[in-house]
């Protein structure tokens, strides 16, 4: 085993746990959606051709619900019949809570959104976009049968390799800037990770380990959940795992402890945009009708009636689970939703402890009436595209 010095601080170039992660925070079951922010705007993340409505919204349109087994919904606006230069109703939540180093994120799903123009994520970021930090743990674009995981960074030094991992490395430099925020990316190896394969074999659990050794994914299909996920309701441990799918180790030009802040979870589904959007990416899995060209993928799916083309462009999730190094106390912090109601949830209070959105830094963001809000681009294959087009909007 590799040891480099960072520091007084000694870390393994490998996976570990200094000790049992304990649960902290779990969204599931019928109170699912407590402690998440609806975004209430059109999307100006990654320039989808969606509105992310509001709380209020999705529940009235049934976009965001708890089913009859007790699984959250989130799903993109499949009914309604969408005038052209118009955008579809969708879902974006995040979690009111920012949480730390030294935490795993673990999320069970029986369904992950597909089909062509759409772009579901599972992702983190920080509160400062991009010095804070992403971590991309599902992320798939039209009928792309393999997942993709990222990290991105503000500061220069974070390099990923092929070693320690059983994704394939398709980007090493994880820096994002103005001018490049690709990040650095691994495809999974396994089978059934996404889409229809993903929901034929029953689903699966992703599990992220954001520790100071490292950020590493693990992925499982439904028969190959490990039992110590699976049985676990208090603790997990990640020593029993093994390989990851994408390991993004620390090193001494990449101190996660400094590049990846506290991380907001994140669910979405998104439409085009400035990766599913693009023509090259889009073409390579969807048909093009008519000739092909910068809206063909708007033009072809997200107009007019979105019944069938929407039908699988839903999550469904039996839970999101947080667990915490070394950490069983918990307080209560309240946030408000974009509907204006307010929601409680549970987040550590000891050392190292998990934030509420209203008390951790935030990016500037104006939601003026009538004005264009202003906020964080996604990190996106496409980024430079997407930032110039902002851009230009807002100037």
């Amino acid at each position: 085993m590799k040891i480099f010095c960072l520091g007084l601080l000694v870390f393994p170039l490998t996976h570990g746990v200094l000790g049992a992660y304990n649960l902290v925070q779990e969204y599931s079951g019928q109170s699912f959606f407590e402690g998440w922010d609806f975004y209430g705007a059109y999307d100006n993340t990654t320039l989808g051709d969606v509105f992310f409505v509001t709380e209020q919204t999705a529940t009235t349109l049934h976009l965001a619900y708890v089913n009859s087994a007790g699984n959250a919904i989130i799903r993109v606006d499949n009914t309604t019949s969408v005038p052209s230069n118009q955008k579809r109703n969708s879902v974006y939540i995040s979690t009111a809570t920012y949480f730390p180093i030294g935490s795993v994120f673990i999320i069970d799903l029986s369904h992950i959104p597909y089909g062509c123009s759409v772009w579901p994520a599972f992702w983190t970021k920080g509160a400062d976009w991009p010095t804070d930090g992403e971590i991309d743990i599902i992320e798939t674009v039209n009928l792309v049968n393999n997942n993709q995981y990222a990290l991105h960074t503000g500061y220069n030094g974070c390099v990923a390799t092929n070693v320690g991992q059983t994704g394939t490395l398709a980007n090493a430099n994880c820096t994002s800037t103005a001018t490049s925020d690709v990040g650095c990316t691994f495809q999974e190896t396994q089978a059934n990770s996404v889409g229809s394969g993903f929901n034929s074999a029953g689903g699966g659990v992703y599990a992220t380990q954001f520790d100071v050794s490292g950020v590493y994914i693990w992925f499982w299909s439904r028969a190959n959940i490990p039992s110590s996920i699976s049985s676990s309701t208090t603790s997990v441990n990640t020593s029993s795992w093994g390989s990851p799918s994408a390991a993004f180790p620390a090193t001494d030009s990449c101190d996660i402890s400094k590049f990846v802040a506290p991380q907001q979870l994140v669910l979405d589904i998104t439409l085009c945009g400035s990766w599913a959007g693009l023509a090259s990416v889009y073409q390579e899995t969807c048909p093009v009708n008519g000739t092909a060209g910068l809206n063909t993928c708007y033009d072809n799916n997200v107009i007019d009636n979105g019944t069938p083309a929407y039908a699988e462009a839903y999550f469904e999730i039996s839970y999101v689970k947080v667990f915490s190094l070394n950490e069983t106390s918990t307080s209560t912090s309240s946030s408000t939703s974009s509907s204006g109601s307010a929601s409680t949830l549970s987040s550590t209070s000891t050392s190292g402890s998990p934030t509420s959105s209203s008390s951790a830094s935030t990016t500037s963001t104006t939601k003026a009436s009538g004005a264009i809000p202003i906020v964080q681009l996604r990190s996106t294959a496409a980024g430079v595209f997407a930032a110039m087009l902002t851009l230009s909007l807002i100037f």
